[in-house]
C-alpha cells in the first residue's frame, strides 16, 4: 500500500509533468508517488454550484451531506460536477468562479492537479444563458450528420471557453419502447441512424477539445413497460445487433474518450457491476482506452436498489472490478467506504491503480498535468454562450427537423389571406420547444432569473407571419379541465383553417409528460388534449395538427380527419420560428421520422425493426402497422425516382462490395430536399431477421427540374448479424438492397446474391457504405 513520500519538484525529477512523454507514461510515473487517499480522490467527483458573484464553487449541499469543501479537496480531486448546471449563474461569473476554485484545488493538494470539469450538453451546454438546440430526436429527423457535427463543435467550443473538459453526451440508446420518458433523448429507433448521427456529434465535441461521454452503456432504452430503471428483458442478439452498434460507431468513427454505463440490468446483472460488458466487451474486445464513468448515484444503487451489494464498500468493489473508473456525481462509495475496504484487504489496491491510470492519462491529454495549466483558454470576461451564429445554427437544424406527415389537398402551406386560428396548450408555451436536458427544463423554474435565452413560442412566430391570428389555449397539457375547449371550438369555427398545437412539456421525475422519469402508461396524448382535437375536428374547419413532443403519440383513426399533420421533436429555442416558416411555406420541410408514429395507443409499442411475425399476421387480431412509418416525411415539391440499378454483377462476394444507384429529380416548382434511404432485406437467414433495416441514406437538395444520381457502394459487412453460434457473420444467400422513401415505401428492390463461405467478422468490420451524390449534367 502506497504511503506519502516527499516530492522533489525540480523539473528533471517530475517526469509526470514532462509533456514529451505519452499520457500513459506520465500517469505511470505519478501513481507510485501517491498515497491511497490521493489516488482515490482522483476517482470521484464533487457536485458543486458556481457562486453568482464569481467567488468560487461550493458543494451542492443536498448531495454532500455536510462534507466540508476544504476536506474534499485536501488530497486532490478527480472531477467537478456541473458548476454551471446546478443553478442560474451568469456565464462570466461562472467562469470566474471556476478559475478561483481550480486555483484553490491546485494550491491545496500535494500534486497540484486540477479537477476535470464536466457538464451536460445534450441540447447544448446546459448552462443558464446558453443556446438551446433541438433535442436528439430532431437530430435524427434531420438525417444530416454534417449539421450535427457542426452543432456539436459549436457546443464544445462554448464549453471549453467556460473551462469545461467533458460533456455527458451523446445518448446512443436505440428507442425500443416509446412509452419510456427518455425517448426524447434518443436519436431514433434505428441503430444505423443513431450510430451515424451520434458519431458525428462525438466528432464535433471531441474536435473542440472536449471529452465526449457515450451513454448509456447498454440496453437502458429496452426497459420493461418503458419504465425508467426497470429491468431489461433482451436476448444477446438484440443486444449485439440493435443496442451495441451505435456505441461501436461512436468509438470508431467519432473517437469518444469516455463512456457512461447504464442504470439498468441485463439478465439479472446491473450494468454497473457487469465485468463482461464493461471490461470484457468494451475494453478487451473493442479496445477502448478511455475512462468509464458512473451514471449519477448508480454505484450506491447496487446496494440500495439492485441489492447485489450489502453495503457501500461492497458496491464500490463491484463497480471497480467491473471496470468503472470514476464515481459521479459526488463522493460516496468511493470515499471513506472504499478507503477502509482497501486498508482492510477487502479490495485490491491494484484495482484502484487500474482506474487511476486511465483517469490520469486522460487528464494528461487535457493538459491538466502540465506545469502551465490554465483554468480557461481565454479571458473569462469574454465568455458568451448564446450568440447570433449559435442561434442561426439552432434555427437551421430546427428547420431541417420538422416533419410533414400528411398534407391533404395541399392545405399547407397556409395560403395568404385565409383566416387562421391557433389553438392548443403548447401553442403559446416557450417550454414546449425544449427537451428535458435543456437548462430551463432540467434545473427547474427560477422565475427571478427568467429562461436565460429568448424562446419565441409558436404563437409569437406564427403571429408575425399570419395577420390577425386568432388564439385560444383550449386546455392544459395535463389535467382534466375542459372548460376552455368551447372557446377553442368557436375560434376554429370562425376561421378558414385551424392549427391545433398539442404535445408535451419536458421535465424530470414526474414534473413533465416527457423526460427522465416521466414515463407513459400508453401513447394517448396527455390530459384532455385528444378531446380538444376531436372537438375542433368536429367543426368541419380544416385542421392542421401540430405536435410538439418528446415521443411519438398514437395518431389513429380519430385523427384521420386532420387535413395536415406536422411533428416537431422539441425543436429548440428557434423551433417556434422553424415551425411557423414550415406552416407558411417560407421553408420547405425535409425532416423524416426517426421513430414510427403508432396508430394504436394501447398496444405494446413496436419499432419497425421486426421480423415478419412482429408485423400484421392472420394469427393475431392486433395490427401493429403504424400510422406513419420510420423514415416517412413529405415535401411541398415532388420528386421522381428512376433508373434504379445494380452497378456491376449481381453476385456479391461475402468479403466484397455491391454498388446500387438511382436518379432523383425534383419534378415540382420549388427547391426541396429528398432523403434517399437504403434498406437491407434478407429473406432467408439462420436466425429471424428484421424485414428491412436501414444501412445508408443521403440528403439530396435539388432545385426545380434538377436531378442527381445517388450511388451507394455497400460493403458486405453491412449485411452481417449475430448467427446461431453467437458470433457476427456475413451469411451467403439471396438479399435485396431496397431504395426507399421510408421503411414502408419501397421505390426499387434490387436482388443480389451473397456468394462464398460464411464469414465471421468482428469489431473491425466496415461500418458505412460509400455514398456519392452526382448532379446530373444538364438535368
Amino acid at each position: 500500500m502506497s504511503r506519502q513520500v516527499p516530492i522533489d519538484t525540480s523539473p528533471d525529477s517530475v517526469p509526470w509533468r514532462d509533456t514529451r512523454l505519452s499520457p500513459a507514461e506520465r500517469a505511470e510515473a505519478l501513481i507510485p508517488l501517491m498515497t491511497l487517499e490521493e489516488k482515490i480522490a482522483q476517482l470521484v467527483g464533487v457536485w458543486v454550484g458556481a457562486d453568482a458573484s464569481g467567488g468560487g464553487v461550493a458543494p451542492h449541499q443536498s448531495d454532500m451531506k455536510g462534507v466540508e469543501w476544504g476536506s474534499v479537496i485536501a488530497n486532490g480531486l478527480g472531477q467537478l460536477t456541473r458548476p454551471f448546471g446546478t443553478a442560474p449563474v451568469h456565464p462570466v461569473a461562472g467562469a470566474r468562479s471556476l478559475v478561483a476554485s481550480q486555483k484553490e484545488i491546485v494550491a491545496t493538494s500535494r500534486f497540484g492537479i486540477p479537477a476535470q470539469v464536466h457538464e451536460e450538453c445534450l441540447t447544448g451546454f446546459a448552462a443558464w444563458g446558453a443556446t438551446v438546440y433541438p433535442a436528439p430526436l430532431s437530430w435524427g429527423a434531420a438525417f444530416d450528420p454534417g449539421l450535427i457535427e457542426e452543432m456539436a463543435g459549436r457546443i464544445g467550443r462554448s464549453m471549453r471557453a467556460a473551462g469545461i473538459h467533458q460533456g455527458l453526451a451523446p445518448v446512443l440508446d436505440v428507442t425500443r419502447d416509446y412509452r419510456w420518458g427518455r425517448t426524447e433523448e434518443t436519436i431514433g429507433e434505428d441503430p444505423y441512424l443513431v450510430g451515424t448521427v451520434g458519431a458525428a456529434y462525438v466528432r464535433g465535441i471531441e474536435g473542440a477539445g472536449v471529452v465526449a461521454t457515450l451513454k448509456h452503456f447498454a440496453g437502458y432504452s429496452a426497459s420493461r413497460g418503458g419504465r425508467n430503471h426497470a429491468p431489461v428483458a433482451m436476448g444477446r442478439r438484440e443486444l449485439a445487433d440493435v443496442i451495441l452498434p451505435p456505441f461501436e460507431m461512436a468509438l470508431r468513427l467519432g473517437g469518444a474518450r469516455s463512456v457512461m454505463h447504464s442504470y439498468t440490468e441485463l439478465d439479472g446483472v446491473p450494468a454497473a457491476a457487469d465485468e463482461s460488458l464493461l471490461t470484457g466487451l468494451l475494453r478487451d474486445e473493442w479496445g477502448f482506452q478511455g475512462t468509464l464513468v458512473a451514471d449519477y448515484f448508480a454505484i450506491r444503487f447496487l446496494e440500495r436498489l439492485h441489492r447485489v451489494a450489502a453495503d457501500a464498500a461492497g458496491a464500490a468493489a463491484l463497480a471497480l472490478r467491473a471496470g468503472i473508473d470514476v464515481e459521479l456525481p459526488t463522493v460516496d462509495t468511493f470515499g471513506a467506504p472504499l478507503i477502509e475496504a482497501v486498508k482492510a484487504g477487502e479490495v485490491d489496491e491494484a484495482l484502484i491503480d487500474r482506474a487511476l491510470r486511465r483517469v490520469l492519462a486522460q487528464k494528461a491529454e487535457l493538459g491538466l498535468l502540465d506545469e502551465d495549466f490554465t483554468a480557461l483558454p481565454g479571458d473569462p470576461e469574454q465568455v458568451r454562450l448564446d450568440d447570433a451564429d449559435s442561434q442561426a445554427l439552432a434555427l437551421r437544424l430546427a428547420r431541417q427537423s420538422v416533419v410533414l406527415l400528411r398534407n391533404t389537398g395541399g392545405i399547407l402551406p397556409l395560403a395568404a389571406g385565409r383566416r387562421v386560428a391557433l389553438v392548443g396548450p403548447v401553442a403559446d408555451d416557450p417550454m414546449a420547444m425544449l427537451g428535458c436536458y435543456s437548462f430551463p427544463a432540467h434545473v427547474g423554474p427560477h422565475p427571478e432569473h427568467g429562461l436565460g435565452v429568448d424562446i419565441p413560442s409558436l404563437r409569437q412566430a406564427l403571429g408575425a407571419l399570419v395577420p390577425d391570428l386568432a388564439y385560444e389555449r383550449g386546455c392544459d397539457i395535463t389535467g382534466d379541465d375542459t372548460s376552455g375547449i368551447e372557446a377553442a371550438v368557436a375560434a376554429a369555427a370562425g376561421s378558414d383553417v385551424c392549427v391545433v398545437a398539442v404535445g408535451d412539456r419536458a421535465g424530470l421525475f414526474g414534473r413533465g409528460t416527457s423526460g427522465e422519469g416521466c414515463d407513459a402508461a400508453d401513447l394517448r396524448l396527455p390530459g384532455v388534449q385528444a378531446d380538444l382535437v376531436r372537438a375542433v375536428l368536429a367543426t368541419g374547419t380544416p385542421v392542421v395538427l401540430v405536435l410538439l413532443a418528446g415521443r411519438p403519440y398514437a395518431l389513429g383513426a380519430e385523427f384521420d380527419a386532420a387535413a395536415a399533420v406536422v411533428y416537431g421533436f422539441f425543436p429548440g429555442q428557434r423551433g417556434g420560428q422553424a415551425l411557423a416558416e414550415v406552416l407558411t411555406g417560407a421553408v420547405n420541410p425535409s425532416g423524416r421520422l426517426p421513430v414510427s408514429v403508432p396508430r394504436d395507443a394501447g398496444g405494446l409499442p413496436s419499432t419497425y425493426l421486426t421480423p415478419p411475425l412482429g408485423g400484421p399476421t392472420d394469427v393475431s387480431s392486433v395490427d401493429p402497422t403504424p400510422a406513419f412509418p420510420f423514415g416517412h416525411g413529405l415535401s411541398y415539391t415532388t420528386f421522381e425516382w428512376s433508373e434504379a440499378a445494380v452497378r456491376g454483377p449481381a453476385e456479391w462476394p461475402v468479403d466484397g462490395e455491391a454498388s446500387v444507384e438511382i436518379t432523383v429529380r425534383n419534378s415540382g416548382e420549388r427547391a426541396g430536399t429528398e432523403i434517399v434511404q437504403l434498406y437491407l432485406h434478407d429473406p432467408v437467414a439462420q436466425t429471424t431477421r428484421p424485414v428491412a433495416r436501414l444501412i445508408g441514406y443521403a440528403r439530396v437538395p435539388l432545385e426545380p427540374g434538377r436531378a442527381a444520381r445517388v450511388t451507394f457502394e455497400v460493403p458486405a459487412d453491412l449485411t452481417s448479424f449475430t448467427g446461431l453460434r453467437g458470433r457476427r457473420i456475413v451469411e451467403p444467400g439471396d438479399v435485396e438492397l431496397r431504395l426507399c422513401r421510408s421503411s414502408a415505401d419501397v421505390v426499387a428492390a434490387l436482388p443480389l446474391g451473397l456468394v462464398g463461405a460464411e464469414r465471421e467478422i468482428g469489431h473491425d468490420r466496415r461500418l458505412l457504405p460509400l455514398t456519392r451524390i452526382e448532379p446530373e449534367v444538364g438535368g
